[in-house]
């Protein structure tokens, strides 16, 4: 295999193949290896774990078709380390040769290491509007559990059909993030599938600079087993979770007692403030107190080691006078997908969840636990 490519084409698609494949090297299933696949001009760079598969496509010069496995890492490290402008490539059964310039590498093939396939589905593509589907994702893929340890099913996405379009929904059984698109059909009548978190965030990622309205389209496809994103020089391939989702539609509450209507802007940056003595603190769990009453809201932390911070915030405020504890993380976290400039905050009692959502935005509602405190 050879070919001659620009560095930076070069290497946004090696750094965007490599995401996969880094996980590999903390599963102990093998090195942590990408696969550069040559036919005629075009580049295709794998990399892949054992659920999930990136595979980001280029233009360069070829010369000889062929295929070669390399460390990902390293080579991400070496084409990164050139100057810009043309690194050529060549590689055989046993070296990667990369060279640029006055500079040269010459890699050893990356011995043992997997690339994984997962199947294509034969469904036919649905088209997803790439900004607003990235901006739903920004909003729901932060509630999702991380650690798949506990229950492994909610560290993936639900979509779903509804009579109104389609919606996802992620829980880390703290916190639930729901984002309704109106009109949009991507699955069959009563269909959901359950995406893996960790692949939607590298689709969001991928088209991070899209916006509601612009043309780029992602095509979605999924089979029993697996689901495809296509979005156009990149394509993220992953396995579906499974495992039985909770029912979460019942645990929304059908109404609410006190509203605080506040700038979004506002209350962040305070929550962001008062904060800051929960990072230095032993207890990671240290809640945020916000007292609700008329004319807005009291925020404050208190910590044996740092001391205490307060700071009240303005806003419309309807209800009983309460005070009711968060997680400050994820507190904030719902405060930041929220893209209105208003915030709503809907609160019953400091037992019962609490719902955070934009003022005018119905189609986004997070959904809060409070955290217990005497």
């Amino acid at each position: 295999m050879r070919f001659r490519a620009d560095r930076d084409t070069l290497l946004e698609g090696l750094v965007t193949a490599s995401r996969a494949s880094a996980a590999r090297s903390a599963l102990s299933t093998g090195i942590a290896a990408l696969q550069l696949v040559l036919k005629g001009d075009q580049l295709e760079v794998v990399g892949s774990d054992p659920d999930l598969v990136i595979e980001a496509r280029c233009q360069v010069a070829g010369d000889t078709d062929g295929t070669v496995l390399v460390p990902s890492r390293l080579v991400v490290d070496i084409v990164r380390s050139f100057d810009q402008g043309a690194v050529v490539v060549s590689g055989g059964e046993e070296e990667a040769r990369f060279s640029s310039g006055r500079a040269e590498f010459v890699v050893r093939v990356a011995v043992g290491a997997e690339i994984t396939r997962l199947g294509l589905p034969e469904a036919e593509g649905i088209k997803l509007p790439a900004g607003s589907f990235a901006e739903g994702l920004r909003q729901v893929v932060r509630a999702a559990l991380v650690d798949d340890s506990r229950a492994p099913q909610l560290t993936g996405v639900l979509m779903q059909e509804t009579a109104d379009g389609l919606r996802l929904i992620a829980t880390d059984s703290y916190r639930l993030a729901f984002r309704d698109f109106a009109g949009l059909s991507a699955l069959d009548v009563d269909t959901q599938v359950l995406v893996p978190a960790k692949a939607l965030a590298e689709v969001q990622r991928l088209v991070a600079g899209a916006k509601d309205g612009d043309e780029e389209q992602i095509v979605f496809r999924h089979s029993d087993l697996d689901a495809v994103f296509d979005l156009g020089s990149a394509r993220v391939t992953t396995r579906l979770l499974r495992g039985q989702f909770p029912d979460v539609e019942r645990l929304v509450p059908s109404s609410y007692e006190s509203k605080l209507l506040s700038r979004r802007e506002e209350y962040a940056a305070a929550l962001r403030r008062v904060r800051l003595l929960v990072r230095d603190s032993k207890d990671v769990t240290t809640p945020v107190r916000i007292t609700f009453r008329e004319g807005g809201a009291e925020m404050a932390v208190l910590t044996p080691e740092s001391g205490r911070a307060v700071e009240s915030i303005e806003g419309d405020y309807s209800g009983a006078d309460v005070m009711v504890a968060f997680n400050p993380s994820y507190l904030l976290e719902g405060a930041e997908a929220v893209r209105a400039e208003m915030l709503v905050l809907e609160v019953n009692d400091p037992g019962k969840p609490a719902l955070l959502r934009g003022q005018g935005e119905d189609e986004y509602r997070y959904l809060l636990m409070p955290v217990k405190v005497s």
